[in-house]
């Protein structure tokens, strides 16, 4: 009995850190997609367009992966 409730709050902890890891992961990446373009618009100001619409693109790329380990962590704390 005492091992099923250590499996259980072992794989609830282990989806409480991979989600916090995931956020932590996306955080880091949108910041440097931001900080890449504001660069790059800062070098080339008549290119703002063409990069703001690949920066949009790939921060919502860079979501959708976050996204997914959530949901991932979820299933995996709410299976047992």
């Amino acid at each position: 009995m005492l091992s099923l409730i250590l499996d259980v709050s072992y794989a609830v902890m282990g989806a409480g850190i991979g989600a916090g890891l995931a956020a932590i992961g996306a955080g880091i990446g949108i910041g440097r997609i931001g900080g890449s373009a504001m660069e790059a618009m800062a070098r080339q100001p008549e290119e703002s367009g063409k990069l703001q619409g690949a920066m949009l693109i790939i921060a919502a790329l860079v979501e959708v992966a976050a996204l997914f380990a959530l949901v991932i962590c979820f299933l995996i704390s709410n299976k047992l």
